[in-house]
């Protein structure tokens, strides 16, 4: 089990946002203007002691759990990354067909570890649209998705000599042997 808590960084910030946005409304006293910057302050501090008050995240070997709620790494069918990386906001779909959303305020290196454990643990699902054994460069896709996957084909010889080839190949089948007797070979 691997437990992933909010970073402290988040709390701080939101008291001194707390701070700045008192500091803003006391100076709008005097200077109206002064009252947009502590709105946005206050906003800010809002959103980052939102943050920080995330529960926290484990990953189990048999299931996920965020808070309370515990979700079977069998019942997710897609993790798909937003562009937020710190903090994380992950989108699980669910094999029951809802969306749960996996926000982690974290430090870089915390939400980097914990969206590689999500890929890696969640075996049965699409990562960002790509099957799982496929984004982790598997060689085999699991036995109920084995398909023949066809390479490129590269052209060695020329038309002709593909000709000439084939017509040698054909008299070899059809005669046994290939002698320069008969006067058909050419000399090179």
């Amino acid at each position: 089990m691997t437990r992933y808590t909010p970073s402290p960084n988040y709390l701080s910030a939101g008291l001194v946002a707390i701070g700045l946005a008192a500091f803003s409304g006391w100076y709008a006293r005097e200077w109206a203007p002064a009252a947009i910057p502590a709105v946005l302050f206050i906003v800010s501090a809002l959103l980052l002691l939102a943050l920080a008050t995330r529960p926290s995240i484990e990953v189990h070997d048999q299931y996920l759990a965020i808070g309370k709620r515990a979700i079977p790494w069998a019942a997710i069918q897609r993790v798909d990354r937003t562009g937020w990386i710190s903090p994380l906001v992950v989108s699980l779909t669910l094999s029951d067909g809802k969306r749960a959303w996996l926000i982690f305020p974290g430090d870089l290196d915390s939400a980097n570890s914990l969206l590689r454990r999500l890929r890696r643990c969640a075996a049965s699902a699409l990562i960002d649209g790509v099957p799982h054994w496929q984004f982790w460069g598997e060689a085999i896709p699991p036995s109920g998705e084995r398909t023949r996957i066809a390479g490129p084909r590269y052209r060695i010889l020329r038309e002709e000599d593909e000709a000439e080839v084939e017509r040698l190949y054909q008299r070899l089948k059809t005669v046994g042997n290939l002698d320069a007797a008969n006067g058909d070979e050419k000399e090179y």
